[in-house]
């Protein structure tokens, strides 16, 4: 009875440990999303979009800072299917990062289940589908990574609450059809307009919208103040953001607090976010107008390329009267919005994650390791093809994906260090080719555009400091400009055409990271490359190990035929927990 009592006592002791461990363990929130095709008629043409559990756009991810989300994602499209998290950095593990150079694509009437820390990170992102032109059709959605509780935001609660805006050019046609396009050597050309919140414009004008076309009403109190998280999510076409007679203060963007400023209208760019306070302080017995309108774009066709929504005040009798609000009316004074650009800084005082490493904030006095001049022009033919490319370099994806093929020491030739971090003399060409970074390095990353239009470019895995925009050739004395006191950290910056933009990065992430061209267009015509960050030390602190649920394709074929990828250890932290302790009171019961 003694021995029975002991081996009982150990038993009840193991399982208050484990119920220590689960509860000292990140929370996890799970997500389930079925994708598939809808039919719907943005533009007043019935079209497929991508929805998420049958939503466009799809539904928001909200989470805690340090939380863990698990993301099981059904494909029911009739081809491959990627995810990507705009702006969430996936610390230690690029195996999550949903692009072609770290995944295997998830096939047509599979599941896989993501599953990823938001390590140290607070603010608006956005996800997408990452493969060819699939953007265009739909599928991406918000995310919101909440401040913890005991951290407090730096303005009031808005007594709103949130809303989530995605604006982004839209075309009639599909993915499929774009990709063809492209392919045959055309480039996309004019949007047939612009979605707010997928639906279509407004009819603000009778003889310019086309009547019978479902608009986006955002209801509101009079009175209150909301948190407007905006996202263009567009294929390419920059786009200024304003409400009719309404106020912007910008506190925010990709997970940085900003100095707070009141703007009119705001420019935003493909895969940027932003947050703005917007009070309901107007006249309540009449609605606004929301709009996004094309920037940048001469001619009298991309006039169609307009979005607009109804702010609704509850109390509202009336519809939006009087013209839209006016663009900015900068046509001979291109330093408008770069001047805008470079009044967004970050507001230091102001209690949240930091970017990474935690002080590097302290841009001024870090010497710079290595500087990358990326420069791109306009698309050309190469081997009878239309390309882009950055320093003369056009990237096309191997089958394997590049952090895969590092896994296992007996694949090769998948893809070559040969990238150039400046541009160089000689032809361009088509190539796997890899930018060959160094851990830890503190780098200078210059974005020369010697093309005739915007051009935006992310980095996953990062936050970098946007200390530089100016027009012109980017030479050694342009740092004499740079802002090394307040630049704000973000993942996605713009460069003007023929101009330089500059940004300074620590490069502490271990994994393959892709950078890119924020157009669609531009990306799938190969002006993109990788970062390869290895930590030359021998631990496994800087990097998770390869998951277990991992999917094969290329070289790294697994001769396993496995219909659900679901992984047992992608749910370890609360399934584990919740087994042991089934298994615990079993034990116990065995034992009295």
């Amino acid at each position: 009875m003694a021995s029975r009592q002991w081996r009982l006592a150990v038993v009840l002791l193991s399982a208050f440990l484990l119920l220590g461990f689960c509860s000292a363990a990140d929370p996890i929130r799970q997500f389930n999303w079925q994708v598939s095709y809808i039919t719907a008629s943005p533009l007043g043409v019935p079209q497929q979009v991508i929805a998420i559990n049958g939503q466009f756009p799809g539904p928001v991810l909200e989470i805690t800072t340090n939380w863990n989300a698990v993301v099981n994602v059904t494909n029911n499209l009739d081809e491959d299917l990627l995810f990507t998290w705009n702006g969430i950095q996936l610390r230690r593990n690029s195996w999550q990062d949903g692009v072609l150079g770290t995944n295997c694509p998830i096939p047509k009437g599979q599941n896989w289940i993501y599953d990823f820390q938001v390590k140290d990170q607070i603010g608006s992102f956005y996800y997408f589908p990452s493969l060819n032109l699939q953007r265009a059709d739909g599928g991406y959605g918000g995310i919101i990574v909440d401040n913890r509780s005991v951290v407090p935001l730096p303005f009031p609660l808005p007594d709103g609450g949130d809303i989530t805006v995605f604006i982004g050019d839209w075309f009639n046609k599909n993915h499929r059809d774009l990709k063809q396009q492209l392919d045959q050597g055309n480039e996309l050309g004019i949007p047939d307009g612009v979605l707010i919140n997928g639906k279509g414009p407004y009819r603000y004008n009778n003889t310019v919208v086309p009547s019978g076309i479902e608009y986006e009403a955002i209801n509101v109190e009079p009175g209150k103040t909301y948190r407007f998280r905006v996202h263009n999510v567009g294929s390419f076409t920059s786009l200024n953001f304003r409400i009719q007679s309404h106020s912007l203060l910008l506190v925010e963007t990709e997970g940085s607090y900003t100095v707070q400023q009141n703007y009119t209208d705001f420019d935003i760019h493909v895969g940027q976010s932003y947050s703005f306070l917007i009070t309901m302080d107007q006249n309540s017995s009449n609605d606004y107008y929301i709009v996004a309108s094309s920037r940048f774009m001469n001619g009298s066709l991309w006039s169609r390329v307009t979005g607009v929504a109804v702010l609704h005040y509850s109390s509202s009798k009336n519809k939006p009267i009087g013209p839209l609000p006016d663009p900015p009316n900068d046509l001979f004074f291109k330093e408008y919005s770069m001047n805008q650009a470079r009044s967004i800084r970050w507001n230091l005082s102001a209690s949240a994650a930091r970017p990474n490493p935690q002080g590097s904030f302290k841009i001024g006095s870090i010497n710079i390791s290595e500087t990358y001049v990326l420069r791109n022009e306009a698309p050309i033919s190469i081997n009878g093809k239309l390309r882009a490319t950055i320093n003369d370099v056009s990237y096309s994806s191997p089958d394997t994906p590049l952090r895969l093929a590092d896994n296992f020491a007996n694949i090769t030739g998948v893809y070559k260090l040969d990238f150039p971090v400046k541009p160089l003399p000689g032809a361009p060409r088509i190539a796997a080719s890899v930018i060959n970074s160094t851990y830890k390095d503190f780098v200078e990353i210059v974005f020369q555009n010697n093309d005739s239009i915007v051009q935006t470019y992310h980095i996953d895995g990062y936050s970098f400091f946007v200390v530089g925009f100016a027009y012109g050739e980017w030479t050694e004395a342009s740092r004499n400009s740079y802002n090394k006191w307040d630049a704000v950290a973000r993942s996605t910056i713009q460069v003007y055409p023929g101009a330089w933009t500059a940004i300074l990065v620590m490069l502490d992430n271990v994994g393959i990271w892709n950078l890119r061209a924020g157009s669609l267009e531009r990306w799938y015509l190969g002006q993109e490359t990788y970062l390869r960050i290895v930590n030359p030390e021998p631990n496994n602190r800087t990097e998770l190990p390869i998951p277990s649920n991992a999917l094969y394709c290329g070289k790294a074929y697994w001769p396993k035929n496995v219909t659900d990828h679901g992984s047992a250890s992608s749910l370890l932290p609360s399934h584990l927990c919740s087994v042991m302790a089934v298994l615990f009171v079993l034990l116990s019961y065995l034992l009295m």
